[in-house]
């Protein structure tokens, strides 16, 4: 489709695709450059899909934050293809730059962390759960640190009634690695499975491993219904030297039940940025200086 019009949209190259849709980077003579999200061509008459493709749409128009894509223009250009218009975010996939960089040194993830959780927050002001925070959803620019979170395909918002929501009774949609348990029901989520999802980020960014090991997802699925999470601490072969306080503020976000965690998912990133503060030999650093008071009295 590369030099294709689409509304007004020309279309520069592809960016990225999934199973229902592609993104190109696409330039309007109003708007400027933008990321352009295309419907599949045989999903046009798909009810099912065009439906979560518009929902995608409203909801993300929804939430108006400068850690969230902004969102242009929802439509259909002449030969019936539905698009989404959105800002252009500098930077790369957070999942690609992990990959490459992690373990992260604690104030940046904290401040990766912290602008998620800002942009998530926003979302569920205007009562939507994200329902997919990983790594791959959201833009990171290392250079400016800025965040900016992408893709409400599967978000659900916790005022619609029974007959408006998708998901039917006894499926659940996400991705299995950052996926809360309470999720794995089918049920309808609360904000506190964004916050389980966030904390999981969170992890991954510090360690480059997740709370569970498991390789399958039927062993996946397993574990997070019948074990607890790998303390922070403990993650990968030799472990990590992290303080206390920061091990413990990501296992409460990591909690089984909902009502354990914290209140907000910015509560949340508040502690872990106080967490992320304290070095593991900070205890060991103060009994010495107050050895040395005792001595110099």
């Amino acid at each position: 489709m590369v030099g294709t019009p689409i509304a007004g949209y020309t279309i520069k190259k592809e960016v990225g695709e999934g199973g229902t849709s592609a993104v190109y980077l696409a330039e309007h003579p109003n708007h400027g450059t933008v990321a352009l999200k295309v419907l599949r061509e045989k999903l046009r008459q798909d009810k099912t899909a065009v439906t979560r493709f518009v929902r995608e749409a409203k909801y993300g128009a929804r939430v108006k934050h400068p850690n969230v894509v902004e969102t242009i223009e929802i439509g259909q250009d002449a030969n019936g293809l539905h698009f989404l218009a959105i800002e252009w975010a500098e930077g790369e996939i957070l999942e690609r730059y992990a990959k490459q960089n992690a373990p992260l040194p604690r104030d940046e993830v904290a401040s990766i962390v912290s602008q998620i959780a800002a942009g998530v927050q926003a979302a569920h002001d205007a009562s939507i759960v994200h329902r997919d925070l990983k790594p791959e959803n959201v833009m990171y620019d290392p250079k400016t640190r800025r965040v900016k979170l992408l893709d409400f395909g599967i978000a659900t918002d916790t005022q619609a009634s029974s007959d408006e929501r998708l998901t039917r009774a006894g499926f659940f949609v996400g991705t299995l690695m950052y996926i809360a348990p309470e999720a794995l029901s089918g049920e309808i989520v609360t904000t506190a499975a964004d916050q389980y999802s966030l904390a999981t980020i969170a992890y991954y960014l510090l360690t480059r491993c997740l709370p569970y090991t498991a390789k399958a997802p039927r062993e996946m699925f397993t574990q997070l219904l019948t074990m607890p999470p790998i303390p922070l601490r403990n993650a990968g072969e030799g472990g990590f030297d992290f303080a206390p306080e920061l091990d413990a503020v990501v296992m409460r976000a990591l909690s089984r039940s909902p009502a354990d965690r914290y209140s907000s998912v910015v509560a949340f990133a508040n502690a872990f940025a106080e967490a992320a503060k304290i070095t593991p030999d900070q205890p060991k650093i103060l009994d010495k200086f107050k050895g040395l008071l005792r001595r110099n009295r």
